[in-house]
């Protein structure tokens, strides 16, 4: 039986070649197509595919907000995620949220057969151009790891809650369940050996998380 692939790209034309090369391919087929990542959860509710292949740069809801928001329903679905950006941040960005695949969108056709192949047998694949990138990270000094125990969802949980968001906003902006929001506060507090709010806005201005000039005059 063929694998059945969902695929979200916010260009019609992308979307078009892009569907045509995995029908091309034996063994797969692309049941639905999606516009932004808004359309994830309905398509793969009502398709239940077995890889979804999506751009990671769209207007709406991107392809790293849609991919972090699967991964907190717990879904494990294979992601393999197309971009045309190469640059370090970007590629981390797209597997710290969750991607099984990072592939970028001028690779070879055989690529994509190679990526869907790979997420299909739980591993994970990277287009050449950037597996450099990750492994240079892996491999970098951990004294930047040693001098900021956050991790980056933290990191950008604690800003938030230093600017004087409450829970229910951070959730909103960050995209994120308030019971979440509160175990990110809570481990914060543990982490750092900081009991209030206040602290938490001092530690955020000491290491420059947060300047002066955003808190509201």
């Amino acid at each position: 039986m063929d694998k059945r692939v969902v695929l979200i790209d916010d260009h019609t034309l992308v979307r078009a070649g892009l569907r045509a090369l995995i029908d091309e391919l034996p063994g797969y087929q692309v049941v639905a197509e999606g516009e932004d990542g808004s359309a994830v959860p309905a398509l793969l509710a009502r398709h239940a595919p077995d890889v979804l292949v999506m751009d990671i740069s769209m207007p709406g809801v991107s392809g790293i907000q849609a991919l972090r928001a699967l991964r907190q329903r717990g879904s494990d679905l294979p992601v393999v995620m197309l971009s045309m950006h190469a640059d370090r941040e970007t590629v981390l960005d797209a597997i710290r949220a969750g991607a099984s695949a990072y592939l970028l969108k001028d690779a070879a056709e055989a690529e994509l057969e190679l990526a869907l192949r790979s997420v299909l047998a739980e591993q994970q694949y990277l287009s050449p151009r950037v597996s450099g990138e990750v492994i240079n990270a892996m491999l970098e000094p951990r004294t930047a790891a040693v001098a900021d125990p956050l991790t980056p969802r933290q990191r950008e949980v604690l800003r938030l809650l230093a600017l004087g968001k409450a829970a229910k906003e951070v959730a909103w902006e960050l995209e994120l369940s308030i019971k979440t929001v509160e175990t990110h506060r809570a481990q914060l507090m543990e982490r750092l050996g900081i009991h209030d709010v206040a602290g938490l806005v001092v530690y955020a201005l000491r290491r420059k998380i947060v300047d002066m000039s955003e808190f509201p005059q």
